[in-house]
C-alpha cells in the first residue's frame, strides 16, 4: 500500500528526498513528464486527452512532516533539539526516533519525575527540558553517529489498527500524497499537474513557488486534517470525524474558498453517493492558502482526510476516507470536463 510506504519514509521539512524519490519511482509509469524544481517540489504533468492547454488543474499535497532538528551535542552524548513545524512538546517524552540519514535509533528523554522538585512536577516538559539519547557514552561518540543540523523523525511503523483503521506517523500529509498519486493514473481532456510540495509545515513555501511557475486555473489541495472526535471534545467543536468521509474546507486561517467550488463538490458527492463532511473549524492553514494568492489569484479548495493526533508520534485514520477523497476528486474533475470552470 503506497500510503504505508510513504508514511515509513523520512521527510522533515527541507529534507524530503526520501519521499520524493519514492514518489518519482511510483509516478514515472503514469505521467508524461516529471520535474523537480529548485526548492524540491516534484511536479508531474499528465497531458490532456484533447491536446488543450487549458484549463490547467493543479493537484497538490505536501511531502514534508514535522520533526526535530539537532542543535547541540552535550558532553554526555545527549542531543538537544528544536522542533521543525508545529508540535506540542508534551507528546514527546519516552518516544523513539530515528536521527539523521543513517536513521540512528534514539529515545526522547527528560528529567525523571522522581528527581524533579515539587514545582517542576506542576509544569509539562518544554522543548528545552528534553533531549535525545542515542546510548552514546560521550560527545565524541555521539558526534560519530549524527551531526548538528540533521533531523529526527518518529520511529513509528505503519500498520492496521482497531476496526478497519490504520496507524502510522506523518499521515499529515502522506495521505494527501497517496490521493494525488492515485488521481494521476487518470487522464482528462485538460492537463493535470500533480505537485508534491515541500516545506508546507514551515510556511507553505513549496506550494507558492510551484503555483507561480505553473499558473493554474484551479487547484485541489489534499491534506490530512485534524479529527477531534474524542470524548474530551464537545460535538460542536469537532472539526472532522474519522470514518465519515473526506472533509471539504469552506474557510480556514489561510483561505476563504469560492462558493462555487464548495457547491460543486457537494453536488457531485450527492449525485454519486460519496460520503463527505464539511470541515467545521476555521483554524489552521494549508497549501491552498498560498496557491490562492499566487499571481492573479487561483480558485483553490482543500479536500482533507480526517486524521487523529496529527503532528504527533502516531496518527490514525480510516482508509475508506482516503478512498472516498479520491472518488470525490474524480467526480469533481469529471464535472470540470463536462461543465468547465465558472468565470
Amino acid at each position: 500500500m503506497l500510503l504505508a510506504e510513504l508514511a515509513a519514509c523520512s521527510g522533515v521539512s527541507g529534507a524530503e528526498d526520501e519521499v520524493r524519490d519514492l514518489l518519482r519511482q511510483r509516478m514515472s509509469p503514469h505521467v508524461d513528464e516529471l520535474q523537480t524544481d529548485a526548492l524540491g517540489n516534484l511536479i508531474c504533468l499528465k497531458r490532456g486527452s484533447s491536446g488543450a492547454e487549458r484549463p490547467r488543474v493543479m493537484l497538490a499535497a505536501h511531502q514534508d512532516e514535522v520533526g526535530l532538528m539537532i542543535t547541540k551535542i552535550e558532553k554526555t552524548g545527549l542531543l538537544r533539539f528544536r522542533p521543525v513545524g508545529g508540535m506540542d512538546p508534551r507528546v514527546l517524552p519516552a518516544k523513539a526516533v530515528y536521527v539523521g540519514p543513517r536513521r540512528v535509533p534514539g529515545i526522547i528523554g527528560g528529567k525523571p519525575v522522581h528527581l524533579q522538585e515539587p514545582e517542576e512536577r506542576k509544569k509539562p516538559y518544554g522543548f528545552s527540558d528534553l533531549h535525545i539519547d542515542l546510548g552514546a557514552t560521550d560527545e565524541a561518540q555521539a558526534a560519530e553517529l549524527v551531526r548538528i543540523g540533521e533531523v529526527a523523525v518518529f520511529a513509528t511503523e505503519p500498520g492496521p489498527f482497531g476496526e478497519g483503521l490504520m496507524k502510522g506517523k506523518a499521515f499529515d500529509d502522506r495521505v494527501g500524497c497517496a490521493a494525488v498519486a492515485e488521481l494521476l493514473k487518470d487522464r482528462y481532456p485538460f492537463p493535470l499537474y500533480g505537485v508534491f510540495t515541500v516545506q508546507e509545515e514551515v510556511g507553505m513555501r513549496g506550494a507558492g513557488v510551484a503555483a507561480y511557475r505553473l499558473e493554474p486555473d484551479l487547484a485541489l489541495v489534499f491534506e490530512g486534517t485534524t479529527a477531534s472526535d474524542v470524548p474530551e471534545s464537545p460535538s460542536h467543536l469537532r472539526s472532522t470525524v474519522v470514518g465519515q468521509g473526506p472533509a471539504v474546507t469552506v474557510m480556514d486561517a489561510s483561505v476563504v474558498v469560492r462558493p462555487w467550488l464548495v457547491e460543486r463538490l457537494r453536488a457531485v458527492a450527492t449525485r454519486w453517493g460519496i460520503s463527505y463532511q464539511l470541515r467545521r473549524l476555521n483554524v489552521g492553514a494549508t497549501d491552498a492558502g498560498r496557491i490562492a494568492l499566487t499571481g492573479a489569484g487561483v480558485p483553490s479548495v482543500t479536500i482533507s482526510v480526517p486524521t487523529r493526533y496529527i503532528h504527533s508520534p502516531v496518527t490514525a485514520l480510516n482508509p475508506a476516507d482516503l478512498e472516498n477523497a479520491v472518488k470525490l476528486a474524480r467526480a469533481f474533475l469529471e464535472s470540470i470536463a463536462e461543465e468547465g470552470i465558472p468565470q
